[in-house]
């Protein structure tokens, strides 16, 4: 039988902390990190709100104590900080004789150090200068390196599904014998391409996200970076860490609808979570609360809710996005939201969906528009989907029940 797979320790940096105790803390106290730019010299600076890691790059790279933090682009600074705090909490410094793979998520990399020369390429000529840290791969390198992991890792690129993409790859690896444990999740950061990018589309809004809400009118980016560890049931043995939950189940589905859209009716969302529950073991309403992807875009919420619809046909779950607590972290969101999802089972809690206030007309649920605390949760799950129609879904269960 395969190994089952547990969680033994998180790592999280966001808009809302530097750690998961201080973002633990901002949830409890509803305090979003959306807000005005701070770090980006950028010509949308004064018409969009993001939620940024407060921390400029030199304070994290003191915070991390890297003396050659300089050669880093922010994306792997961010990405070390929440690494090395998993890292540690899961004691695996102690356990070096473990197969530890690391498995990192992200899309952004080093387009931050990269927009440093766009000017110069413009101008002068230099458009065969080669720039390190551009490749999404160097920050998971750096970070593995950071940590003195010789081991198995690799990058996943899925735009929003990548860092669920590689929990449930490193949850494969492992189930396939391949790996004891694992560093699994995703870092990203905000640049100038990113914010963009995302403009051009026309899917930011200038104000607070409303997910699900009739008036919804797009996206508030985020940064961050999440890892989560994972373990075989014989690693845990060894390492006696203290397990928060199990990795119960996961789904993925490439609808391929649309570049950047999800299909109307949400068949790839619908695929994903099926696929999740299915390898759960778990029914439909077993479900006590879904973290949705959520992201306050016209097209996202609706296809979003039209799959949460057909899958849970009797009862359906509690239901939030805590993006306009978070904004939109992009390749980091599948493990922040998972790492959220996790805390709200450890704790009992139902994460409100701030800024809701009218129902979509389409849709026969409201998400949950005050935090409920004192629950009793057994199960959870976490939805990511990304651009391409590249939809993931994870199902976290409380330890010890069966």
């Amino acid at each position: 039988m395969p190994s089952r797979i547990f969680v033994t320790g998180l790592g999280l940096i966001s808009g809302l902390g530097n750690n998961v105790q201080e973002n633990l803390n901002s949830l409890l106290h509803l305090h979003s990190g959306i807000g005005p730019i701070r770090h980006i010299e950028t010509s949308l600076k004064d018409e969009l709100v993001v939620s940024e890691v407060l921390k400029t790059n030199d304070e994290l790279i003191r915070e991390a104590a890297l003396t050659d933090g300089q050669a880093c682009s922010r994306n792997t600074l961010l990405g070390i900080i929440a690494a090395k705090e998993a890292f540690l909490h899961a004691r695996l410094n102690e356990h070096d004789n473990l197969r530890t793979g690391l498995i990192s998520g992200t899309t952004v990399g080093g387009m931050d150090q990269c927009e440093k020369y766009y000017q110069d390429f413009l101008n002068n000529d230099s458009k065969n200068a080669f720039i390190d840290i551009y490749d999404c791969a160097d920050s998971t390198e750096k970070i593995a390196d950071y940590l003195g992991l010789k081991g198995f890792l690799t990058t996943i690129s899925t735009a929003c599904s990548s860092a669920a993409n590689s929990i449930m790859f490193a949850s494969r690896l492992m189930k396939a014998g391949k790996l004891d444990c694992a560093i699994a999740g995703g870092t990203e950061s905000l640049t100038k391409f990113h914010l963009n990018g995302f403009n051009a589309l026309k899917i930011l809004d200038k104000q607070p996200c409303r997910p699900f809400d009739a008036s919804r009118n797009g996206i508030n980016l985020g940064e961050g970076a999440a890892y989560l560890i994972l373990e075989t049931e014989d690693a845990n043995r060894q390492t006696g860490n203290q397990v928060i939950c199990e990795l119960a189940g996961y789904g993925n589905a490439c609808e391929a609808f649309h570049q950047t859209a999800s299909s109307p009716d949400g068949t790839g969302a619908y695929l994903a979570m099926k696929k999740a529950l299915e390898m759960s073991g778990e029914s439909p309403d077993s479900i006590d609360y879904i973290n949705a992807h959520g992201t306050g875009t016209d097209n996202n919420d609706l296809s979003e809710g039209r799959a949460i619809e057909r899958l849970f046909t009797g009862k359906i779950p509690f239901i939030s996005s805590t993006k306009p607590l978070t904004g939109h972290m992009t390749s980091a969101a599948g493990s922040a939201e998972a790492i959220i999802s996790i805390l709200g089972l450890v704790h009992g809690i139902i994460w409100p969906n701030l800024n809701f206030s009218n129902p979509m007309p389409e849709l026969k649920f409201q998400p949950v528009k005050e935090m409920i605390r004192g629950c009793e949760l057994n199960v959870v799950m976490s939805n990511s989907f990304g651009f391409g129609g590249n939809d993931s879904s994870l199902i976290f269960k409380k330890y010890g029940i069966h």
